[in-house]
């Protein structure tokens, strides 16, 4: 994420800044490009992305208009033709910063700028501008998005979802639905079936994100959709609604998914070595020999418990397989995993431990040092 972020960040460059004059331009010809382009570019190699946006858009409300009504009107009928499909927005994405206007000098003029953000939506994103309208008019959001989850054009729907997202990554929580989602589930409730991919995965998210507050009403929102229709596109959303739950154990959306606890099973589980040196793998092994009568639906994870710099650890469960134990039968896997430095996560040398996971249970943990390179 920290490299794509500077790359992204790279574009809102000088070349972008004479872009976006010349789109606002085009809508009102008096508009003062020379002062625009001075302003959005003052000392931008020290700025990373979310300043350039910001300093984009400050720029923008210098040399519009001092009337936010009619600055808000120049900028809607400044926008290039909307997206075709739902693969790509990187095309679409110096319009950023005239989202970012509307959410900083809209807010008192709520129709308008809720229909600017839909013209927008369909051109990029407003995910991130509508947020602070969700904090300030909630009620007035929650309808509004609920009606446009039958808008014709995905980018729209997909907007109702993902605009909404209680803990949306970049974007400002939304602290009342933290505390309480039930306004998301109309919308959510609305979009479940959406014939594109690309609005079903934003509900998907959706559902996440609430997960993390009320895993069991999300658990129970999924036994209802199931019940009511359950197809394969549902099955999809609901799996990847349920992800966070499924990583940590959760009991509830693992035995909604048919995963339940391990029976009649020996796991030997076992690691590459007791000391192991910063930069080389953590070797895993396993071998589970079932006693069961029936076959067994297997969800195994394993978590390390990294040393931080406070001598405190913090617990990081990772992805290993899912799979099927068959009734009295044995099962060999073996995995490898760097213990790298990166740029997201500090390795300090010491006692460090090995967690085995199988259906949220775990199964045996163990210790070992980590060395310096």
């Amino acid at each position: 994420m920290a490299e794509e972020t500077k790359d992204f960040k790279d574009r809102f460059d000088q070349r972008a800044a004479d872009e976006l004059a010349a789109q606002v331009y085009t809508a009102w010809n008096v508009f003062d490009r020379k002062r625009f382009l001075k302003l959005a570019t003052h000392n931008l190699a020290s700025l990373e992305m979310t300043p350039r946006v910001r300093q984009f858009s400050g720029a923008l409300a210098a040399t519009l208009p001092a009337d936010k009504t009619t600055a808000i009107e120049i900028l809607v009928r400044s926008l290039p033709s909307p997206m075709d499909g739902c693969d790509d927005l990187s095309s679409s994405w110096i319009q950023w910063p005239v989202a970012h206007f509307i959410s900083e000098h809209g807010l008192p003029h709520y129709q308008q700028s809720m229909a600017a953000l839909r013209e927008i939506t369909m051109r990029f994103t407003s995910e991130f501008a509508v947020r602070p309208f969700a904090a300030a008019y909630p009620e007035k959001v929650y309808r509004d998005l609920l009606k446009l989850t039958a808008d014709p054009n995905p980018h729209v729907r997909r907007w109702c979802s993902e605009g909404s997202r209680p803990r949306l990554p970049w974007g400002q929580r939304l602290n009342d639905l933290v505390a309480d989602p039930s306004p998301l589930w109309p919308i959510l409730d609305a979009l479940r079936h959406d014939p594109e991919l690309y609005v079903r995965r934003s509900v998907a998210n959706n559902l996440n994100d609430i997960a993390k507050d009320h895993p069991e009403l999300v658990v129970e929102k999924c036994a209802e959709w199931k019940q009511a229709a359950s197809n394969k596109d549902l099955d999809h959303l609901i799996r990847h609604a349920l992800r966070t739950l499924i990583k940590n154990g959760h009991p509830g959306a693992l035995g909604f998914l048919g995963y339940a606890p391990l029976q009649k099973t020996e796991a030997d589980f076992s690691i590459s070595g007791a000391r192991i040196p910063i930069g080389k793998p953590l070797e895993l092994s396993l071998t589970l020999i079932s006693r069961n009568k029936t076959d067994q639906n297997l969800v195994i994870d394993f978590a390390i418990h990294f040393l931080r710099k406070n001598g405190s650890h913090s617990r990081k469960v990772f992805k290993w397989t899912t799979l099927t134990l068959p009734a009295a039968g044995t099962l060999t896997l073996s995995k490898k995993h760097p213990l790298k430095k990166t740029t997201i996560r500090a390795l300090y040398p010491g006692l460090h431990r090995v967690e085995l996971l199988v259906n949220g249970a775990t199964l045996s943990e163990i210790p070992f040092e980590l060395l310096t390179e």
